[in-house]
C-alpha cells in the first residue's frame, strides 16, 4: 500500500495534487476587534506552487490555516477540489490523509518521542509497521538524520526541529503541502535541505505547495506570488520562468528577518 493510502472515503482521490477555491474569506480574533482576513478570493490549482508573501500581520498564515482546514472562516467559502470543506468529514483524518503542514513554530513537535516517532506519527495505522519503517528512514536520511534518529525531539537545536517537522509532513506522501515560515528560523544549509526536499516533493508527486514566506527569491521560485495586505489580496502574478521549481535548492535560505542568508564567500 502506497503512503497515504487509506480505506474509506477519506483516502487520498488521486495522484496529483489538489485544488483549492477560496471566496470571499473573512476572519476576525477578539471577538471581532482584529479583523486578519477582509474577503479573500482565491483559486489554486491542482500541482501549482504558490507563494503568499507580505509584512507580518497580514493575514497570510490565518489564510494558510483556513486552506489546511486548522479553522474555519467566519464568513465565506472554501472548497478542495471541488467539495466544500465542510464536507470533509471527518476533517482531522481526512487532513491527514491529504495534506502535509509544517507549522512556524517547530516546537509543535512532540517532546517525548525521538526523530523517527515524530516524523512516523501521520502513518499510524496506515501500512505496515516494516513499511513504516522503511518510509521513515528514507526520510530521516533524505533529511541527514540518521545520527538524530533515536534522539528525543526536546534535545535537537531549532533548525533539526525543523527538519524533523518538514521530513513529518512528507513521510505521507500526501497531495499537498502548506508550510508556514519553513526556513525562517533556520541557518542557510538547513534552508537549503528543505527548500530542496519540498521542490523534489512537489517535481514527484505532482503535489499542491502553498508557502507563506517572507523570502522573495524563494517565492518567485514558485509558479504565483500571492501578496497580502491588511487581510486583503493586493497582488496575485505568475512569476518568470528564470527560477523553476527544481531549482530551489540553488537559492539562499532566508533567516528570521526575511533576507537571505550570506553564503560561504559572499
Amino acid at each position: 500500500m502506497r503512503a497515504g493510502q487509506q480505506g474509506g472515503a477519506i483516502g487520498p482521490l488521486g495522484n496529483c495534487g489538489l485544488a483549492f477555491s477560496a471566496r470571499g474569506l473573512a476572519k476576525s480574533f477578539d471577538g471581532g476587534l482584529v479583523a486578519a482576513l477582509r474577503g479573500v478570493d482565491l483559486e489554486i490549482a491542482a500541482g501549482e506552487r504558490v507563494g503568499i508573501v507580505g509584512r507580518t500581520g497580514c493575514g497570510k498564515s490565518t489564510l494558510l490555516s483556513l486552506l489546511a482546514l486548522l479553522d474555519d472562516p467566519d464568513a465565506g467559502e472554501l472548497a478542495i477540489d471541488g467539495r466544500r470543506a465542510s464536507e470533509l468529514r471527518p476533517r482531522e483524518a481526512w487532513r491527514g490523509a491529504n495534506l502535509g503542514i509544517v507549522f512556524q513554530f517547530h516546537h509543535l513537535l512532540l517532546p517525548h518521542l525521538t526523530v523517527a516517532e515524530n516524523i512516523a506519527l501521520p502513518l499510524a495505522g496506515r501500512m505496515r509497521r516494516r513499511e513504516r519503517r522503511q518510509r521513515v528512514a528514507e526520510m530521516v536520511e533524505r533529511m541527514g538524520l540518521v545520527h538524530r534518529a533515536s534522539t528525543l525531539a526536546a534535545r535537537l537545536s531549532g533548525g533539526e526541529r525543523q527538519l524533523v517537522a518538514v521530513a513529518r509532513a512528507l513521510v505521507a506522501d500526501p497531495r499537498a503541502v502548506l508550510a508556514d515560515e519553513p526556513t525562517g528560523s533556520v541557518d542557510s544549509a538547513t534552508g537549503a535541505t528543505i527548500v530542496a526536499t519540498l521542490g523534489d516533493w512537489a517535481q514527484r508527486r505532482g503535489g499542491t505547495l502553498v508557502m507563506v514566506t517572507h523570502d522573495e527569491a524563494l517565492a518567485t521560485s514558485l509558479d504565483r506570488v500571492v501578496t497580502m495586505v491588511d487581510g486583503r489580496l493586493a497582488t496575485n502574478r505568475a512569476t518568470l520562468p528564470a527560477h523553476p521549481v527544481d531549482n530551489l535548492a540553488s537559492l539562499p535560505a532566508a533567516g528570521a528577518d526575511g533576507r537571505p542568508h550570506a553564503t560561504r564567500g559572499s
